[in-house]
C-alpha cells in the first residue's frame, strides 16, 4: 500500500518553472511527477500564471523571488505599489536605503495617497514587506545599492563582440526603458501661498502615467513614447481617436509594463517601425533591442520578428545605472524638459493655480511629454551609449549641462510672476531631479476644488445672448472663443489624418485666449 504523499510547497521560481514548461507542451503528469505535486496543483499554477508572473514581476529580480514561497498580498495593496517602485528606483541610482528611511517614505506615501485606516510603518511591516518582495536582509542596512561593475563590464565586452559578429551599425541597434511620471506636479514654491504647508488641502500628486522611451544609438530614430495608464479611457479621451494620439496608449493596473503589453508593444510598434526607419536608409532590416533584466520582459525567444533579424538583447541584474542607455541620462532629460514645459504652461495662461490643476488633464500631458521627447537632442541619446561604444559620440558636441540652464530661467520669470515670488534655481532643480516622493512636489486635493465649487455659479447665457455671440459682426467673448477652441479640439483628435504641429497649434491659442480671460477678470474685480 503506497504511503501518503509527503506535502511540497513550491518556490515563486518553481511556479515560473512550471509555466514555461508547460509552454513547451510538457504534460500535467510529468510535471506532477517531477515536482512531487498533484496535477490538480499544476492545473492551478497554469489558471494562476498571470497573478504568479505579474507578482514576480514586482519582485527585486536579483534575490528573493528564488525562495518565496507564498503571494500574500499587503493590506494596503496601493502603498505596496508605490513602496517597491521607489526602492528600486534607489536601487537602480546606488542611493543607500535603511529600515528607518523606508518607513518613513511609507509613511509618507500613505499620507501622499490619501489613504484611510490604521498605518503603522513597523519593524513588522517593513520585514514583511520585504519578505512580500524578496528584498535581503543586506538591503535594508543602510549600505549603498551600487551596480554589479564586473557584470557590466562583461556585458559591455560580449555586446560589442556580438555587434562586430552581427555586422550591426549603430543605426540598427535600440535600447528602451520604462519610468513612472506623476503628471500633475509644481514645485511646492510655485503653487504655495505663506500657509501651504499648514493648509491641509495640498498634497502631494499620485496622478501617475508610465511612459517608456526608445531610440537608436545614433538618436535619429525616436519612436513615439509607450504611455501606459491605469484607464482604459480616461475621461479626458472623451471625443478623441486613440490612434491619433502623438503616443502609443496602454492601459493596465499594475506599477510597471506587464508582460502582455510589453509583447503587443513589440510586435504591433517596434519590429514595423524599426523595419521602415532600416528600409529608408537602405539598410538590411535586422536589429537588436536592449532591455532592463526580467522578469518584467517576455523571453528572448518569445520577442523577435517573424523572420527572426528583429531580437532582443536582456543586460544583467544590477547594472541598470551603470550602462543602460535610457537611465545614463534620457530619461532624466525627458522629465527636466516635460516639467520644464508644464510650468511655461502654468505661466503663459497666468491663471490661478487651483484653477490651473482644474484645467489639467492626462490628455495634456500626453502631449506635453510627446513635445518634450521631441526636444530630447540626438546628442543626449548618443552620449547615453558611450559605455557600449566608447568613441561613438566624439562627434556629439559639447557636454552642456541643460538643466541648469532651464532651472536658471525659469526661476527669473518665476520671481516675477503672481503667487511664484519665492522660487529659486535650487527649488526649481530639485523639482527636476523629483520623483514625486517629497515635498518639492505639490497638487491641490479635489477639497480644494470644492471651494470653488461653494461660490456663485456664472450665469449661463440663454439662447438669445449665444446666437449674439456667434454672430461675426458681434463681439466674441473669451468664454466663447474658449468653448469654440475646446470643441474644435475635439474635432482635431476624432481624424486620423491632422498632423501634431495643428493640435500644438490650437492648443497654443487656448493657453492665450485663457490668459486674457484671466487679465479681464482681474480688471472686472
Amino acid at each position: 500500500m503506497l504511503g501518503k504523499r509527503k506535502r511540497v510547497v513550491l518556490t515563486i521560481k518553481d511556479k515560473l518553472d512550471i509555466i514555461k514548461k508547460l509552454e513547451e507542451g510538457i504534460s500535467f503528469k510529468k510535471l506532477s511527477l517531477v515536482y512531487g505535486i498533484g496535477e490538480s496543483t499544476v492545473r492551478d499554477i497554469k489558471k494562476n500564471k498571470e497573478r504568479i508572473i505579474n507578482y514576480a514581476n514586482s519582485s527585486d529580480p536579483t534575490s528573493g523571488v528564488s525562495k518565496r514561497k507564498s503571494m500574500k498580498s499587503s493590506t494596503y495593496e496601493e502603498l505596496d505599489r508605490v513602496m517597491i517602485e521607489w526602492f528600486n528606483q534607489q536601487k537602480t541610482d546606488g542611493i543607500p536605503v535603511s529600515g528607518t528611511i523606508c518607513a518613513k517614505q511609507a509613511k509618507f506615501f500613505f499620507d501622499a495617497l490619501g489613504m484611510e485606516g490604521d498605518f503603522n510603518a513597523s519593524s513588522g511591516w517593513l520585514t514583511r514587506f520585504k519578505q512580500r518582495h524578496g528584498i535581503p536582509k543586506a538591503a535594508g542596512k543602510g549600505t549603498k545599492l551600487k551596480g554589479d561593475e564586473t557584470a557590466a563590464s562583461e556585458f559591455c565586452g560580449n555586446f560589442q563582440e556580438f555587434v562586430e559578429r552581427e555586422n550591426l551599425q549603430p543605426e540598427q541597434i535600440y535600447g528602451a526603458d520604462q519610468t513612472g511620471l506623476f503628471w500633475k506636479c509644481l514645485p511646492s514654491r510655485t503653487l504655495a501661498l505663506e500657509t501651504e504647508h499648514s493648509t491641509s488641502g495640498y498634497r502631494s500628486s499620485r496622478e501617475r502615467i508610465i511612459i517608456m522611451c526608445c531610440a537608436n544609438a545614433t538618436g535619429l530614430h525616436k519612436l513615439n513614447l509607450c504611455v501606459v495608464g491605469k484607464a482604459k479611457k480616461p475621461r479626458a479621451f472623451k471625443g478623441t481617436d486613440i490612434s491619433n494620439l502623438p503616443v502609443t496608449y496602454f492601459s493596465q493596473k499594475s506599477a510597471w509594463i506587464e508582460h502582455s503589453v510589453f509583447r503587443q508593444w513589440f510586435e504591433k510598434y517596434f519590429v514595423p517601425q524599426v523595419q521602415k526607419h532600416l528600409k529608408s536608409k537602405g539598410l538590411l532590416e535586422k536589429a537588436v533591442l536592449l532591455l532592463d533584466f526580467p522578469p518584467a520582459h517576455p523571453d528572448e525567444e518569445l520577442l523577435s520578428s517573424d523572420d527572426g533579424r528583429i531580437i532582443v538583447k536582456y543586460l544583467p541584474p544590477n547594472v541598470t545605472s551603470l550602462i543602460q542607455p535610457m537611465s545614463q541620462g534620457v530619461l532624466a532629460t525627458l522629465k527636466r524638459y516635460y516639467r520644464a514645459g508644464l510650468l511655461q504652461k502654468y505661466m503663459d495662461e497666468g491663471i490661478d493655480p487651483k484653477m490651473f490643476w482644474k484645467n489639467l488633464t492626462v490628455l495634456d500631458a500626453i502631449y506635453e511629454v510627446s513635445r518634450a521627447w521631441n526636444m530630447v537632442k540626438s546628442s543626449t541619446i548618443t552620449k547615453a551609449w558611450k559605455k557600449l561604444f566608447p568613441g561613438n559620440e566624439e562627434n556629439s558636441g559639447m557636454n552642456i549641462d541643460e538643466g541648469a540652464i532651464l532651472a536658471a530661467n525659469l526661476a527669473t520669470v518665476l520671481q516675477n510672476t503672481e503667487d511664484c515670488e519665492h522660487v529659486d534655481i535650487e527649488n526649481i532643480d530639485q523639482w527636476f531631479d523629483s520623483r514625486s516622493n517629497d515635498s518639492s512636489c505639490r497638487v491641490l486635493t479635489d477639497s480644494e476644488g470644492a471651494e470653488d465649487q461653494s461660490k456663485p455659479a456664472e450665469q449661463k447665457p440663454s439662447n438669445k445672448t449665444r446666437k449674439t455671440e456667434l454672430h461675426p459682426e458681434r463681439h466674441i467673448s473669451h468664454k466663447a472663443a474658449l468653448e469654440w477652441t475646446d470643441n474644435l479640439l475635439d474635432y482635431l483628435e476624432q481624424q486620423d489624418d491632422m498632423l501634431l504641429s495643428d493640435k500644438l497649434v490650437l492648443r497654443r491659442l487656448r493657453t492665450i485666449i485663457r490668459r486674457k480671460q484671466k487679465i479681464q477678470n482681474n480688471k472686472n474685480h
